[in-house]
């Protein structure tokens, strides 16, 4: 298959309806799906309804039974189908994600990549589920304890990586047994349609995966959690919907998987290899255009070295070349809108204000399309907004410590809790530093932290569960405990 080189040829043949029950249908309602690179439509999408979420439900739910009966190896076969599929399509989804998304094109190549790898771990991970034979502490009976498919399942997916949030959530569900219903980012769902294709091409019986768009979310998915089958929902998006969404939860006592915002504190110690600590700041700041949960957003830097790390950084990040994510020369794509922009030059403004020094771009730049210049600060205060708000955008700020004491307080004075980046020449010291940080991940002397084989999430404000890894298809799992006379 011949990949799409232009906008238009991306955007061709599309489905644009809602998958229900295997079939595609066209609703009166649509929306458009909009390029953030030139502010353009390239497609319009179904606007479902609240009545469109309940036949979705239904469907899922007449699925279930079917689904939870089949076997681990069928279950297995049909993901690792998909899998090989994504993979040979690499190329036409990552223009997709280019396109809709805005990042450049080999970051979209490496989600699709990413992406993929859910769907091969849960393929090899569905035939290994936990269980338990054990005798009771009083010798008169045996205690067996299994996991069973929770049920109906509700996937609520961000814009910033439309195809890993998906796979990432739908192959856990399906390789637990678990029918779902996805609903994509009204910013980008054109990769989640894509996909849910993809699944039926590779076998996915009618039902299983129903897709839903919408652009009034708290509408239909507030409808679906109070109809009292749904069993489970995962989420990735922000804190404060993510809060919303737990209390919904509990009249019907949901179980809520919740990946939330991030605080990422990036570390470096005075004995730090400034060159290795360089380059992973420039991945782990400039990933998606610093559009994502696990980007570094407050970089503590100890003073004897925090100079020449800001004058490096600020050489890399002026380096960068911005454009189009088709363009292949271009490293840097747009935000997804302008409010996110708007929203940038703020922080950077309130920054200033508190006495930072700008090294280094601050401000959008010109259209079409909805770009902002990389830029580094120093001197950054703690006063200031981007050193409590998620900053979601190509900017680093850069503050001082005097001792890892002074950095590990600092870091841990958030409400957050998601990764943390901390570069150390010490091993060990790196090591019972990372213990004393309050998040759930943390890389030392690297930027990046996700693989599908480890389990990704936060604490405190960051959220709740676990994907990926040995850990991910639990929260789609109940135990079961049978007592056996004995």
């Amino acid at each position: 298959m011949t990949a799409p080189t232009t906008v238009d040829e991306v955007s061709a043949g599309l489905p644009s309806g809602l998958l229900i029950d295997g079939r595609w249908e066209r609703v009166d309602e649509t929306f458009p799906v909009v390029d953030p690179a030139t502010e353009k439509p390239i497609a319009r999408v179904a606007d479902a309804s609240v009545a469109h979420g309940l036949r979705a439900l239904d469907s899922i739910v007449d699925a279930a039974p079917g689904w939870a009966a089949t076997t681990f190896r069928e279950r297995a076969e049909l993901l690792r189908r998909a899998f090989d599929a994504l993979t040979a399509r690499r190329e036409e989804f990552a223009r997709l994600i280019a396109t809709e998304m805005g990042k450049p094109l080999e970051e979209a190549r490496g989600e699709v990549d990413y992406g993929a790898e859910f769907l091969r771990w849960y393929a090899e991970e569905v035939s290994r589920p936990e269980g338990d034979y054990r005798r009771s502490p009083d010798g008169g009976s045996r205690i067996l304890v299994s996991r069973r498919p929770i049920g109906p399942c509700l996937l609520i997916t961000p814009w910033n990586f439309p195809l890993a949030m998906a796979t990432r959530k739908v192959a856990a569900a399906l390789a637990a047994g678990c029918t779902a219903i996805l609903k994509p980012a009204p910013q980008t769902p054109l990769t989640s349609l894509r996909f849910a294709q993809l699944l039926l091409d590779a076998g996915l019986p009618a039902g299983v995966l129903n897709v839903v768009t919408t652009m009034d979310a708290p509408a239909v998915c507030g409808a679906l959690l109070a109809d009292g089958r749904i069993r489970k929902v995962s989420f990735t998006g922000s804190t404060a919907v993510g809060r919303l969404l737990i209390a919904q939860c509990g009249p019907q006592v949901v179980r809520p998987s919740m990946e939330l915002g991030g605080n990422a504190p990036f570390i470096v110690d005075e004995d730090a290899d400034l060159d290795r600590a360089v380059e992973g700041a420039m991945i782990a700041k400039m990933r998606n255009m610093g559009q994502a949960c696990t980007a570094a957003n407050r970089f503590l830097v100890h003073r004897r070295v925090a100079d020449e790390f800001g004058r490096r950084l600020a050489e890399r990040m002026r380096d960068l070349t911005v454009g189009h994510g088709l363009d292949p020369l271009s490293q840097v794509g747009p935000m997804i809108d302008g409010a996110a922009c708007d929203k940038l030059a703020g922080l950077v403004r309130d920054a200033v204000d508190h006495g930072a020094r700008l090294l280094t771009g601050g401000s959008p730049l010109p259209g079409p399309g909805t770009f902002f210049e990389p830029t580094v600060l120093t001197d950054v205060s703690p006063g200031s907004r981007m050193f409590a708000d998620e900053i979601f955008g190509p900017v680093a700020g850069v503050t001082c410590f005097d001792d890892l004491d002074e950095a590990v307080a600092v870091a841990n004075d958030t409400e957050y809790g998601l990764v943390a980046y901390l570069y150390s020449g010490n091993t060990e010291k790196a090591l019972r530093t990372a213990e004393r940080l309050d998040v759930g991940m943390v890389a030392l002397n690297r930027a990046l932290v996700s693989n599908a084989a480890a389990p990704f999430g936060g604490i405190k404000q960051s959220g709740l569960g676990r994907e990926g890894g040995r850990e991910g298809i639990n929260d789609y799992l109940d135990l079961q405990y049978v007592a056996i006379d004995a």
